[in-house]
């Protein structure tokens, strides 16, 4: 057997059985069933007695047969296909959860950038700062100036 063969025909039936709970949770797969049981039974009470293969006397047991046996292969189809969603989601959750571990050390990292730049600008002298020390220059040179003068 190839290497690669059993997961393609594992994958294969996979979609399989999710194509199956798919279609058997569907209003037309229900309509269709219960047509199809109605048209049994109406076959098989009032059709030409000749030809009836299911007796309404025996309470119709090759149809309680066939609607069994569709229930027995149902239920666990839908639970392998319901397997599979969840391996589905716990790969999601855990994509998920690292997508927010990043995110949340990307912001914490921007955070202490922001912090770091408030710090550096409360450091930075504004303009207002500058222009007060430029005229208490300006001021001390006339000062000097007019000391000079004297």
């Amino acid at each position: 057997m190839l290497p690669g063969r059993n997961r393609e025909s594992s994958d294969r039936f996979g979609r399989f059985t999710e194509w199956v709970a798919r279609a058997m949770g569907t209003p037309g797969f229900l309509a269709g069933l219960t047509l199809f049981c109605l048209a049994w039974i109406a076959y098989n009470t009032w059709g030409p007695e000749d030809f009836r293969f299911d007796s309404a006397a025996l309470g119709f047991t090759a149809l309680t047969l066939i609607l069994s046996l569709q229930a027995s292969y149902a239920a666990p189809l839908i639970l392998l296909a319901q397997n599979r969603q969840d391996d589905r989601d716990r790969v999601q959750i855990e994509q998920d959860r690292q997508r927010s571990e990043r995110n949340l050390n990307d912001t914490e990292y921007l955070a202490r950038e922001v912090v770091a730049l408030r710090l550096a600008m409360k450091d930075m002298a504004s303009r207002d700062f500058i222009r007060q020390e430029l005229r208490s220059l300006l001021e001390e040179l006339e000062k000097d100036k007019d000391d000079v003068q004297r």
